[in-house]
């Protein structure tokens, strides 16, 4: 485990974080707003029964209401600062090349959340079986995991880059 990160938590660099944040105050407060307003719209066009704008608007206020709890979860239990510097160890925040089981894989050891928008790069969350086995071991030694199928998997880590996102 890298120094400071707990099962629980999930590092964030500062930017993640702070773009995070403006996303759940926007979504506790005009958000919540827009919805309820849509709600009361569609109420006023008569039987709710038979109104499909009624129960769009109501999906969409649960999916709403989701994110915000995932958000504030998240915010919560984030460890938010710069990534290690130290490029001979796997720690969040980095880009992690493993060859796992004769297959190379390069992926972002961390949260979704850090990239974005951005689908250029696979992330893997550091409570995932491969991302747990590789957290703090350093560039060229291995180590396995056991994958959902259960099979057991040999990874070598064969670089560290920093995350330029």
């Amino acid at each position: 485990m890298t120094e400071g990160i707990t099962g629980e938590e999930t590092w964030l660099s500062q930017e993640a974080y702070d773009r995070l944040k403006k996303e759940l105050d926007y979504l506790t407060g005009p958000g919540r707003v827009e919805i309820a307003e849509r709600i009361e719209a569609a109420r006023d066009e008569g039987d709710l029964k038979e109104n499909g704008g009624y129960h769009a608007a109501r999906e969409e206020q649960g999916k709403q209401e989701g994110r915000i709890q995932q958000l504030e979860h998240l915010l919560r239990t984030a460890k938010v600062g710069e990534a290690n510097t130290d490029y001979s160890m796997v720690s969040p925040g980095k880009v992690v090349v493993v060859d796992a089981a004769g297959r190379e894989l390069r992926f972002l050891l961390g949260s979704r959340e850090i990239v974005g928008d951005d689908e250029s790069i696979n992330v893997v969350s550091e409570q995932s079986p491969l991302g747990s086995s590789v957290n703090g071991i350093k560039v060229g030694d291995s180590t396995e995991y056991e994958a959902p199928n259960g099979k057991t998997i040999a990874v070598t880590v064969k670089s560290v880059e920093p995350f330029e996102g």
